[in-house]
C-alpha cells in the first residue's frame, strides 16, 4: 500500500511539475488551483507513504519520478528537446528508482 501511495504521489508531482506551464505566474486562476491542489495531494500522500518506506528511498523515487515523468511531458507536450543524450539520462533516471524500489527494505 505504502508503495501505491508513493507512485500516486509522483504522479501528482508530475501534473503539477507540468502544469506550471499553464499557471502564468500563478495569474491563471484555474490551472493555479489544479497546481496547488496536486502539490498539497502529492506531498501529503508522500508523507502517507513514509510510514512504511525509508524516506531516503521514498523521497529519491518520489523525486526521480517526477523528474523523469515531467521531462517526457515536455518532450510530448511541449515539444522539447528528445536528443539520445537526454533520453539516455532520463533512463539512467529511471533505472536509479528501479533499483531503490528493488533494494529498498
Amino acid at each position: 500500500m505504502h508503495w501505491t501511495l508513493l507512485l500516486v504521489a509522483a504522479a501528482l508531482e508530475i501534473v503539477w511539475a507540468v502544469g506550471l506551464k499553464y499557471v502564468d505566474g500563478f495569474t491563471r486562476l484555474w490551472p493555479s488551483v489544479g497546481v496547488i491542489a496536486a502539490m498539497a495531494a502529492s506531498m501529503g500522500l508522500l508523507a502517507l507513504a513514509v510510514r512504511g518506506i525509508p524516506i531516503g528511498t521514498a523521497y529519491a523515487v518520489w523525486t526521480g519520478i517526477g523528474a523523469a515523468g515531467t521531462a517526457i511531458g515536455g518532450i510530448l507536450l511541449f515539444g522539447e528537446s528528445a536528443a539520445a543524450g537526454r533520453l539516455a539520462c532520463i533512463t539512467l533516471i529511471v533505472a536509479g528508482v528501479v533499483g531503490l524500489k528493488l533494494f529498498a527494505r
